[in-house]
C-alpha cells in the first residue's frame, strides 16, 4: 500500500492487538500512532497505556513509526482531534483507525485508490469504511457517494480537515440561519435528531470529536465514499466504551452488515453524486428515532437520568475515554 495510517489508541490492549496485526499486513510505509495519557485515579491504567502503546508500536516491515504519547489524559474530544490535527500537518492525505475498528484487507487498498483518485475533487470529504446498510445495496459499483460521514475507519486529506473545527464555532450562526432546517426540509426528524447531537457537542455535553466532522461535511455540502460491502468490524460495541453500554444489545442493522472484501478492480460509479436510495436507508435506521428515544435525549441534559438512560446511536461508537 502507499498511504499513511494513523492509528489511535488508549487502554485496551486486547482490542490494540487485534487491529494493529490487520495494519501490519496492509504494511503501510509510514505508521503514525497516536496515544492518550491514563485517567487520573484508575488503578492499572497506567500500565494498560504503556502496553497498549509497546502493542501498536512493534513494526516488524520497513516502515516509518511516529509517535504522539500523552502524558495527561486529553478525553476522546481532544485527544482524537489533537491526534488527527498532528497527523495532518505531515501528511497530505492518509487512513486514520481507531483501536476499537478491526478492517478487513480490501480496505486498505480501497483507500489507497480513492485517495488518489479524489484528490483534488473538491466534492469529495472523506472516504469511508463503513456501511452498515450494505446488504440492500445493489452492487453495479464498488462504492458509492452519501451525504453523511462514518469514522469507523475512513480516509482523508488534508485540504478537508483544514475546515475542522473541535469547537464547532460556526454552529449557531449556521443554525440560525436556517442551514440545517434547508437541508432537510423533506424531513424534521433528521433535522432535529442532528440539532440535537449538534447543540450537545457545541455545549460540550457530550466527549466527542466526530460530529464535528459530521457538521462540516453537511456544512459543506461534501460528499462521502461508502463501500458496498461493509469494511469494518467494531470491537468497542457493547463493551466498556465510553459511548457504549457493557452488555447492551446491538442493534440488528448493524450484525445484518457482516465485513466482506471488495472485487477488485473497483468498479468506480459513473458520477459523483448522493446516493439518495442508501442515504433513506440510513435515516430510517439512525436519524429517525420514536418519540420515546426524543424524550431520552432531552433527559440526557439531566446528569444523572442521562447516565442512566444513555443513547442509542452511541452504541455505535465504542469509545473509551
Amino acid at each position: 500500500m502507499r498511504s499513511a495510517v494513523l492509528f489511535l489508541v488508549f487502554n485496551r490492549p486486547a482490542t490494540t492487538r487485534q487491529v494493529f496485526e490487520a495494519i501490519a499486513a496492509a504494511r503501510p510505509p509510514r505508521l503514525y500512532v497516536s496515544a492518550d495519557g491514563p485517567r487520573a485515579g484508575r488503578p492499572g491504567e497506567t500500565e494498560l497505556c504503556a502496553e497498549v502503546r509497546r502493542i501498536a508500536t512493534a513494526v516488524d516491515w520497513p516502515c516509518e513509526v511516529r509517535t504522539l504519547f500523552r502524558e495527561e489524559n486529553l478525553g476522546c474530544r481532544r485527544a482524537v482531534s489533537g491526534g488527527i490535527d498532528w497527523f495532518f500537518e505531515q501528511e497530505e492525505e492518509g487512513i486514520i483507525i481507531e483501536d476499537d475498528v478491526l478492517p478487513v484487507p480490501s480496505f486498505f487498498d480501497y483507500c489507497d485508490e480513492l485517495l488518489e483518485r479524489y484528490r483534488t475533487d473538491e466534492r469529495v470529504g472523506t472516504i469511508c469504511g463503513t456501511n452498515l446498510t450494505s446488504n440492500p445495496v445493489d452492487p453495479q459499483s464498488s462504492y458509492t457517494f452519501s451525504r453523511y460521514s462514518s469514522v469507523w475507519g475512513w480516509a482523508s486529506w488534508r485540504r478537508v480537515w483544514h475546515h475542522y473545527d473541535v469547537e464547532m464555532k460556526s454552529w449557531p450562526e449556521w443554525r440560525d440561519s436556517g442551514g440545517l432546517a434547508k437541508l432537510f426540509s423533506h424531513d424534521h426528524r433528521v433535522a432535529d435528531y442532528f440539532r440535537f447531537y449538534f447543540s450537545q457537542t457545541f455545549e460540550h455535553g457530550v466527549n466527542t470529536w466526530d460530529y464535528q466532522l459530521s457538521f462540516l461535511c453537511l456544512r459543506l455540502g461534501l460528499l462521502n465514499a461508502v463501500p458496498v460491502r461493509n469494511q469494518i468490524g467494531n470491537l468497542g460495541v457493547g463493551i466498556a466504551g465510553a459511548h457504549s453500554t457493557e452488555g447492551a444489545a446491538v442493534p440488528a442493522f448493524i450484525l445484518d452488515a457482516p465485513p466482506l472484501l471488495l472485487d477488485f478492480p473497483l468498479r468506480h460509479p459513473p458520477v459523483v453524486a448522493q446516493d439518495l436510495a442508501l442515504d433513506d436507508l440510513v435515516d430510517q435506521h439512525v436519524h429517525h428515532m420514536p418519540p420515546s428515544f426524543f424524550w431520552k435525549r432531552r433527559l440526557r441534559s439531566i446528569p444523572v437520568l442521562g447516565s442512566l438512560l444513555g443513547r442509542g446511536w452511541d452504541l455505535m461508537k465504542g469509545r473509551t475515554h
